[in-house]
């Protein structure tokens, strides 16, 4: 990988997001073969949100390749507030060799990245998921093979930041994806501008419904995520209400294709965005892309330290 730090899968080529692919794979089948992968380096994890996944996998990933973790709770105190994000960036870099942001805002993770001579991957912003997206495309190859050109999916729900890391994910890849939004609530223009650019080179293709039966119409996998993101909790029985009709039912699972799977970034709101005789159906591979968040972040920590080395 050329890139220094991972901010958002439009940064990335097609051929670094597969590279990424085939680096989880073999991490994932021989772990012993990267026990000492990273030894000697460190990682220091700024968390202004709460996490599970995202907390305990880079954790664990880093310390089963040999590094070291510090935890940074910033819950009670936003990056910024105490001390410059500049400033942090610049202390940081002296001690440690990662940096894992999963902050409220976007241009956080940004500046961190501006400032600090190691790589900075974005954990979580309110715009971008990329960790998130990079492992759902990754699941989706386990399932159906490595080439995704022409894979259709369908995104039902917010236009938030997972919404946002699948669209790059299918314009680098190929894949074809709808989103299915309340109006008012669809991704984010400028997101959509740059991956349509991007899919006139891939083939992928970007549909955006007001309905959702318009947007799983014939989707080989449908994905959801909570209608109140953190941050939003004050909207959440708003959104409820504008939302209720958007709600992935075995229903709406009928209108996509036979033997659709499920997604779900985690976690879930059972009756609210999902119902749960589908997440907890055959279809679901919820578990599935939730184990894969460790041996894809463990893929993106040693290919760019590699990199930056």
């Amino acid at each position: 990988m050329a890139l220094k730090d991972l901010i958002s899968i439009n940064h990335l080529t097609p051929k670094e997001v597969r590279q990424i692919f085939t680096t989880t794979a073999d991490l994932k089948a021989n772990p012993r073969n990267y026990a000492e992968a990273l030894a000697g380096c460190s990682v220091a994890l700024i968390f202004e949100k709460p996490s599970l996944r995202t907390r305990v996998t880079f954790d664990l990933g880093a310390t089963q390749m040999g590094a070291s973790c510090v935890y940074l709770d910033h819950q009670g105190v936003r990056l910024g507030e105490r001390e410059s994000v500049k400033d942090m960036a610049l202390n940081l870099e002296r001690w440690v060799d990662v940096i894992v942001a999963r902050t409220y805002s976007h241009e956080t993770v940004i500046e961190l990245a501006e400032h600090s001579s190691v790589p900075v991957i974005n954990g979580l912003s309110e715009f971008s998921h990329p960790c998130q997206g990079l492992t759902d495309y990754f699941t989706l190859t386990e399932k159906v093979g490595e080439d995704l050109s022409g894979f259709h999916i369908a995104y039902v729900g917010d236009g938030n930041n997972t919404a946002h890391s699948l669209i790059f994910g299918a314009a680098k890849l190929g894949a074809h994806i709808s989103i299915g939004c309340p109006k008012g609530y669809e991704p984010d223009k400028d997101v959509l501008k740059a991956a349509r650019k991007e899919a006139k080179k891939t083939g992928a293709k970007i549909k955006v419904f007001n309905d959702p039966f318009e947007a799983v119409e014939g989707a080989q996998a449908v994905y959801t995520d909570v209608w109140a993101s953190m941050g939003f909790e004050a909207e959440t029985e708003r959104r409820r209400e504008i939302f209720s009709a958007f709600r992935v039912t075995k229903k709406l699972m009928n209108a996509a294709a036979k033997d659709a799977f499920f997604m779900h970034c985690l976690p879930a709101h059972r009756g609210d965005e999902v119902d749960a005789d589908v997440i907890d159906s055959k279809c679901s591979i919820v578990y599935d892309e939730a184990e894969n968040r460790l041996h894809t972040q463990k893929a993106i920590m040693l290919l760019l330290v590699q990199a930056n080395r």
